[in-house]
C-alpha cells in the first residue's frame, strides 16, 4: 500500500435518473429499474431523441434564493443540490468543522450551453435586448464552482476541468493531488451536466452517437451488447467530499470508502473515437493501479466507462483484456440503467463502487444479451453478484482521448 496520507470520501451527494443518493442508484442499478424514458409531450426534446435519462426537476429557489434563481442554468441548480446534500452526509460545515482557506472545489460540465441556446435565440428574436447581462455567469463552465463557493463560503483553491466525459472522475483525481500534498484538508470534487435541450440532441443525432429504433426506451442503453447502436443522453450532477484521513478522524466523520489512486493519459489519436487497440486506456488503468500501491490482480471488480456505442466498448474491452489477460476480475457497466450523464457519470459511478465496496455486493450489466468478448471477460449479467472485495477500479473516458481510472477501497 502507499505510504501517502490517505484520502477518504466522507460525504456523496447525486441528482440523477435513478436517486439522490448512494445508495438509491445502487439499488436502482442492481433491481434494473431504468432511468430511461421517452422526452414527455411538452418537454423541448419531444420528436428529437427517441429516448433519454431525466434527472427530477428542482426549484430554482430552493437552493438560490433570490432574484437570481430565476436566470440561472440547471447545471448549477443541480450540483448546488447536490454540494448540499454532500455536506449534509459529511456534516461538514465550511467555517465551524474546517478552516475555509482549507477547503477546495473542483467542479467540472460543459456548462450552461441550454443557457446560451436561450439567448442566441432571444438575439436572433429581440435583436442585443434579447440578450441578458447574466448570460455569461448563466454559460461559464467554472461556475459550478464558482456557485458553490459562493454558497459555502469555501475560500481555498476552486477550479473547472474541460476533459468532457472523463471530466467528473479527473475531479475526483486533482481533489486527490491536492489533499495528498496537503494544499487543503477538504475538497468538493464533482460534476454537472445539462445536455438534454435540442441543439445538443441534434448534433449527437447527427453524429449517429445516439440509441435508436428501440421500442422499450429502457433497452436503448446496451454496454458491451452486440445489438449496441449508441448511447442515451443523459443529465445530473455529482458532489463527492473528499478529506484528508486525519482531517476525518479528527473531527469523527464517517467513511464511506477511501481513494487510493488514479490515473490519466490521453489517446492522442481523434477528437472523439477512442484509439482502437485501447492503449492508453490500458496505460491509465495500470497508472491508477500502480498509484494506489496495488497490483492489477487486487482488483476485485471493475466499473466500466461502457457507453454502449460500439468503437468505446470495443476499445474499453481490448485495454481490460491487454491488462487482465486471462483470469480478469468481474467487469460490467452501470449505464444500462442510467444512460450516459457525460461527466457526471464518473462521480454516479465512483459512488456506485463506493456502495459495491460498502455491501459486497457488484452491479450488473442490464440489456446485456449477447456480451462481446463473452469468453475473454467475466461480464456481470442479469442480477447483482454476492462477492466482497476490497479495491474497486472505475473508468472514465472522453471525446478528446481523455482516460481517467479511479482506484476505491474499503476504509482502512
Amino acid at each position: 500500500m502507499s505510504v501517502r496520507e490517505r484520502v477518504t470520501v466522507t460525504g456523496i451527494g447525486l441528482v440523477s435518473p435513478v436517486g439522490s443518493t448512494a445508495a438509491e442508484v445502487f439499488d436502482a442499478v442492481c433491481d434494473g429499474r431504468s432511468g430511461l424514458s421517452r422526452p414527455p409531450a411538452g418537454h423541448p426534446l419531444h420528436g428529437v431523441l427517441d429516448v433519454a435519462a431525466f434527472a427530477p426537476a428542482i426549484d430554482p429557489a430552493s437552493v438560490l434564493p433570490g432574484p437570481e434563481s430565476r436566470v440561472v442554468d440547471r447545471s448549477i441548480v443541480m450540483v448546488l443540490r447536490a454540494a448540499e446534500d454532500a455536506l449534509a452526509d459529511a456534516g461538514l460545515r465550511v467555517g465551524h468543522d474546517v478552516d475555509p482557506y482549507r477547503v477546495a472545489a473542483i467542479v467540472s460540465g460543459v456548462g450552461g450551453l441550454s443557457t446560451l441556446e436561450e439567448q442566441v435565440l432571444g438575439r436572433a428574436g429581440r435583436g442585443r435586448f434579447g440578450v441578458s447581462p447574466y448570460m455569461l455567469p448563466g454559460t461559464l463552465p467554472n461556475m459550478g464552482a464558482a456557485r458553490i463557493a459562493i454558497k459555502f463560503g469555501i475560500h481555498g483553491y476552486t477550479s473547472s476541468i474541460g476533459t468532457a466525459c472523463a471530466a467528473g472522475a479527473q475531479s475526483i483525481g486533482e481533489a486527490l493531488r491536492i489533499l495528498r500534498a496537503g494544499e487543503a484538508d477538504v475538497v468538493l470534487a464533482g460534476c454537472a451536466e445539462a445536455p438534454l435541450f435540442p441543439t445538443f440532441a441534434y448534433a449527437f443525432g447527427n453524429a449517429r452517437a445516439l440509441a435508436r429504433g428501440w421500442a422499450d426506451p429502457a433497452a436503448a442503453s446496451r454496454p458491451f451488447d452486440k445489438r449496441r447502436n449508441g448511447l442515451v443522453l443523459g443529465e445530473g450532477a455529482g458532489v463527492f467530499v473528499l478529506e484528508r484521513a486525519a482531517h476525518a478522524a479528527a473531527r469523527g466523520a464517517h467513511r464511506h470508502a477511501d481513494v487510493l489512486g488514479w490515473g490519466a493519459t490521453t489517446d492522442a489519436h481523434h477528437p472523439t473515437t477512442p484509439r482502437p487497440d485501447g492503449a492508453g486506456a490500458a496505460r491509465c488503468m495500470r497508472m491508477a493501479v500502480r498509484d494506489a500501491g496495488l497490483v492489477p490482480g487486487d482488483i476485485g471488480y471493475v466499473n466500466a466507462h461502457g457507453t454502449s456505442t460500439r468503437a468505446g466498448d470495443t476499445a474499453e474491452l481490448a485495454a481490460f483484456t491487454e491488462v487482465y489477460g486471462t483470469g480478469p476480475p468481474p467487469l460490467s457497466s452501470t449505464k444500462g440503467v442510467t444512460g450516459h450523464l457525460l461527466g457526471v457519470s464518473g462521480v454516479i459511478e465512483a459512488a456506485i463502487a463506493v456502495e459495491a465496496l460498502r455491501r459486497g455486493l457488484l452491479p450488473p450489466t442490464h440489456n446485456l444479451d449477447d456480451p462481446e468478448r463473452a469468453g475473454e471477460v467475466d461480464h456481470i449479467r442479469d442480477k447483482a453478484r454476492a462477492v466482497a472485495v476490497d479495491a474497486v477500479l472505475s473508468n472514465s473516458f472522453g471525446f478528446g482521448g481523455h482516460n481517467v481510472s479511479l482506484v476505491l477501497a474499503r476504509p482502512a
